[in-house]
């Protein structure tokens, strides 16, 4: 990292780019990968015909697409099935999905392009070369991975490519067939017509299709859609009602184990003893595995209990003599990583993200210096802390394996099939096209699941039951004792005001643990360094114009592993830096939302969120009070408006506004939908989430220390979507980081006290 201090980000970016300049020359020239055709065709079952990598259509019509996102509840599979529909001319009734294969094609490219840390303002020639770069990157690496809220954005253009692709080939092959030209064919409910009045169905079609070749593939204009921005039910919808739906828990192929662990209770901590005899002897259970060696340095150590059923695994890993070595962090405390990062925060000055003008200068002589012939009439500083924490989804850390006769068969909830792949095959020591990955939906991922230690904690267990598949399933306690946690975060804010309340000078440094360096590390293998746009996302690129302004962040290593966690930097960011805004406004004698309409004078786009939020919420009611936070993070733009009171010194949530620009609606109910999702799990960090370290272990166990939002506290959340003709952009995340500043400042307009730290807690 010292390095990189002493460096501008143009340059650090120019030096990465230069070191590898002389593969770069002629691979940059090289076209891109496309992203029709997969290396393999999609398997066929019976009658199915293959029309490209993401289509194949059945003699009865049935349009079968390939998904190649994971459906952890966020409605995914729906919105990507409306896209083909779309351009294929074929009604939602008469599409299924199989899960995608690993191929490079059904790459995540957006993903990885929004994790570059340029500011949304800078269209310099540098940033484009990057993106350039990194999508190209992209397309070679092919990581099927669902996160960053891209899955729609990511996929925008190809699966309509590929739905517009088949269609042409249906129509070529009608035409020959008729001897006909193609333009006086049209297509419609899965059937191709002449004008003559002839027509054939698709199934009829697809055989001879696929020997044709389109001469022109033309995507339709937003108003020629008939499905995309209309509100669809939810396809997984009947299957999760009536319990036919498979999440990675239900797998059970037959001659199934069951395996329960115990991980090292300490951080970093190691086995120094295992005293198995006691626990082989016990009625029902077959193995005790030690799988330290087995996850590296980089995982955790521990040891599984496998048996004929869960709960006896359980009831005997309780029994199960372990000794531990604590290591190094046998003190770690939620106190020394906080005051670690104060010291960090006196002691360095980071990476700067962004800098406009001198905000130094200015705010070095407060009280002197002039600015466009103003003076400095007030200095205000605050510091801001976010705790880490927990995922805890619903469905507990699980995944099924079997290796048997040099081939594994994996069924696991995961959002990285193919690096799920990757990594059982290395611990399994086969190929990995001797990997079968069979995806299952997910009980909730929010960035959990990027994460693979099950795969290869299951794939170590495996390797020991002689062929028979093993279920590990993570208790409740040990899921929450050893997360992959958000980052614990504490940000400065120094600003200086004019006399008539304009923001004149503006410098906000943060520190965190990188997640990045982390993810880096535990899944590749790679050394972590240089910048990562997680930390300081949602404060170097806020929309704010303040002609003056530094935004810089200090990583500061840790040992608490820590990784993405719905809306990643986002969550904790847009709470500091809401807040601080708000804070302005009070020292300015301004409304907050006036005070931020000032600032955004040149941005439409979030003038116009910020108004359809106002606008909806109208007034509180007697007794309460409105607070406001506006945020753009993942391409879209979101207002919330908390009505809050405050009964028996207990914040109250009653009702929640949320204005979104996310692009064009692929589906207003799912947006609708994320967007109530988001709240909900927004709010219940905002008032509940906490995770805290106690002799190098984490103190809370389960949902009675660790709340989530009761189904009496949820608010009254309205949806107002922005219409927009632009492309889509993420919607999965944005609705989580605005709640937690809405709702604190709001409590500041009903007490007067400025809540600064998570979980938001009264005096």
């Amino acid at each position: 990292m010292s390095d990189i201090k002493k460096t501008g980000r143009r340059r650090f970016i120019l030096g990465a780019a230069g070191a590898a300049g002389a593969l770069l020359v002629g691979w940059g020239l090289m076209p891109p990968r496309q992203r029709l055709n997969a290396a393999h065709s999609l398997p066929l079952v019976n009658d199915e015909v293959a029309l490209n990598g993401w289509i194949k259509i059945a003699r009865d019509g049935s349009v079968t697409v390939a998904m190649h996102r994971s459906e952890m509840g966020q409605g995914i599979h729906t919105a990507l099935q409306m896209l083909v529909a779309e351009e294929l001319d074929v009604a939602m009734a008469q599409v299924k999905t199989m899960p995608a294969p690993i191929d490079k094609i059904y790459g995540n490219l957006s993903m990885l392009a929004d994790g570059l840390p340029f500011h949304p303002d800078d269209q310099g020639v540098i940033k484009q070369f990057a993106q350039w770069m990194t999508l190209k990157t992209a397309r070679e690496l092919g990581l099927q991975v669902t996160g960053g809220s891209s899955s729609v954005k990511d996929a925008w253009l190809p699966m309509r490519e590929a739905g517009a692709a088949a269609r042409a080939m249906l129509i070529a092959a009608a035409a020959k067939e008729w001897n006909v030209p193609a333009d006086q064919c049209t297509t419609a409910n899965g059937m191709v017509k002449h004008t003559s009045g002839k027509q054939k169905s698709y199934g009829e079609l697809a055989a001879s299709a696929a020997e044709t070749k389109p001469a022109q593939i033309r995507l339709k204009a937003p108003a020629e859609f008939k499905l995309i921005g209309h509100p669809e039910p939810r396809t997984d919808a009947k299957a999760k009602v009536d319990g036919s739906a498979q999440f990675g828990i239900d797998a059970h192929p037959v001659g199934m184990l069951f395996a329960a662990l115990k991980l090292s209770p300490v951080i970093g901590g190691k086995i120094k003893r295992v005293d198995q005899a006691p626990v082989l002897a016990m009625p029902g259970i077959t193995h005790v595995v030690d799988f330290s060696a087995a996850v590296g340095e980089a995982g955790v150590a521990g040891v599984a209990v496998v048996a004929k059923n869960y709960w006896t695994a359980k009831t005997a890993l309780a029994a199960l003599p372990v000794e531990w070595d604590a290591g190094a962090h046998a003190q770690l405390s939620t106190e020394s990583v906080f005051k670690d990062l104060a010291e960090k925060l006196d002691s360095e000055s980071g990476f700067t993200y962004y800098k406009q003008g001198d905000a130094a200068a200015i705010l070095a002589d407060s009280k002197e210096v002039a600015v466009a012939g103003t003076s400095v009439a007030k200095t205000i500083k605050a510091e801001y802390r976010a705790p880490f924490l927990a995922h805890a989804t619903m469905e507990p850390m699980n995944c099924t394996a079997q290796l048997k006769d040099g081939k594994l068969d994996l069924w696991v909830s995961t959002q990285v099939p193919s690096i799920a792949v990757a990594v059982a095959a290395k611990a399994a020591g086969i190929a990995a096209e001797q990997v079968q990955l069979h995806m299952c939906f997910l009980g909730g991922g929010f960035g959990r699941r990027l994460e693979v230690d099950m795969v290869v904690q299951a794939v170590a267990i495996a390797k020991q039951t002689q062929g028979l598949p093993v279920k590990l399933i993570w208790s409740r306690e040990e899921d929450m004792a050893h997360d992959m946690y958000r980052p614990a975060a504490l940000a400065r804010f120094t600003a200086a005001l004019d006399d008539k309340g304009k923001v004149l000078a503006y410098d906000n440094k943060s520190a965190s643990g990188s997640i990045m360096h982390q993810v880096l590390k535990r899944t590749f293998g790679l050394p972590g360094a240089g910048p990562d746009k997680t930390t300081a996302e949602g404060e170097f690129d806020m929309p704010y114009q303040i002609a003056h302004q530094k935004i810089a962040h200090v990583i500061v290593p840790t040992p608490v592993p820590v990784g993405f966690w719905r809306s990643v930097g986002h969550s904790h960011n847009a709470f500091f830096k809401e807040s601080f805004i708000d804070e302005l406004a009070h020292a300015a004698g301004s409304d907050p939302v006036d005070f931020r309409r000032g600032l955004l004078a040149n941005r439409k786009r979030h003038l116009t969120v910020l108004d359809a939020a106002m606008n909806k919420a109208g007034k509180p009611v007697e007794g309460r009070a409105h607070g406001v936070a506006l945020h753009q993070s993942f391409g879209s733009v979101v207002a919330e408006v908390a009505e809050v009171s405050v009964q028996n010194g207990q914040i109250r949530v009653h009702r929640v506004v949320c204005a979104v620009d996310c692009g064009i609606a692929v589906n207003p109910n799912i947006i609708t939908q994320q967007m109530e999702s988001a709240v909900i799990f927004g709010l219940s960090a905002a008032l509940y989430g906490e995770v805290t370290i106690k002799d190098g272990k984490v103190v809370q166990s389960n949902f009675h220390d660790y709340p989530v939002l009761r189904i009496n506290e949820a608010p009254q959340i309205e949806v107002v979507i922005i219409p927009s003709a632009e492309p889509p952009e993420g919607i999965g995340e944005p609705g989580v980081p605005p709640i937690a500043p809405a709702v604190a400042n709001a409590v500041f307009k009903l007490t007067g006290q400025r809540l600064r730290s998570l979980p938001l807690k009264l005096a």
